[in-house]
């Protein structure tokens, strides 16, 4: 138990430290300060604790359905904000605007919403066995705190590209997270039967299993899934191209203005 607490809180403390980790890198270079993290972590907590309160109610939504939706439009919105943001970014003059200040917190906020409930549902269906509850409170520690470090690595190493001179990992990074997210958008959709269900392309989880801490690591940052649907893959593939052509087009049109 302990180790499936470590695997199921990791993997969800991840995915934020990762996006918390790349906007914060991205926005070293733009005058909006740090504040936004903060309130963007306070709004998401906020969130995630009434979130999880309602749960069952959520469930009963859309014929059974509702939480699978509901989480499925949270990873839409997300996808959405960090694909506007990577597309300010790439304009200078868009940069300094606080559009870019309440994208990213729009983009913490629902992620640390979404992950957080999980967490807390996860660890209230052991609540009435302490037995039990004291050894997944402290896998689920543990994985938080590798959460946390990686996200603290990955903040450096970006920062660190960003200070050589180029964004571009910042960049990459936030897009691939981005396309991971409507990947897991487009799953849950087809769980709820919104999406129809295709058989898989490939099954990698004999390279690389995704409960291991390798998959867990690749889950957060590109959306790793060692099973895809074809659906999936396109929507993953679409999710990766569109901010590259945004990102081109409002590069052009910048260089027009000049």
């Amino acid at each position: 138990m302990l180790l499936n607490s470590v695997i199921i809180v990791l993997r969800e403390f991840l995915e934020a430290a990762l996006m918390i980790s790349v906007l914060l890198a991205l926005g070293d270079g733009v005058p909006t300060g740090r504040r936004w993290a903060g309130w963007s972590i306070c709004i998401g907590l906020a969130g995630g604790v009434v979130y999880a309160g309602n749960i069952a109610m959520v469930s009963d939504w859309l014929d059974g359905v509702g939480q699978e939706v509901v989480n499925a439009l949270m990873q839409i919105m997300i996808y959405c904000c960090l694909t506007l943001t990577v597309v300010l970014f790439s304009n200078r003059r868009a940069r300094t605007g606080g559009r870019m200040v309440f994208l990213m917190m729009t983009s913490v906020s629902l992620a640390i919403m979404r992950e957080g409930s999980e967490i807390l549902i996860y660890l209230s269906s052991f609540t009435d066995n302490p037995e039990l509850f004291e050894p997944i409170l402290l896998g689920g520690m543990v994985g938080a705190g590798i959460g946390v470090s990686v996200g603290v690595l990955a903040y450096y190493g970006l920062l660190s590209a960003n200070r050589n001179g180029s964004s571009y990992a910042s960049i990459g990074a936030a897009i691939l997270i981005a396309a991971g997210i409507a990947g897991q958008a487009t799953l849950l959709l087809i769980q709820a039967d919104w999406l129809p269900s295709r058989a898989p392309l490939w099954d990698s989880s004999g390279w690389i299993s995704e409960h291991s801490v390798t998959g867990q690591l690749l889950y957060a940052l590109i959306g790793y899934e060692a099973t895809p649907s074809s659906i999936q893959a396109a929507v993953y593939l679409a999710s990766l191209i569109l901010p590259v052509i945004l990102i081109v087009l409002v590069k052009k049109s910048s260089n027009l203005d000049e």
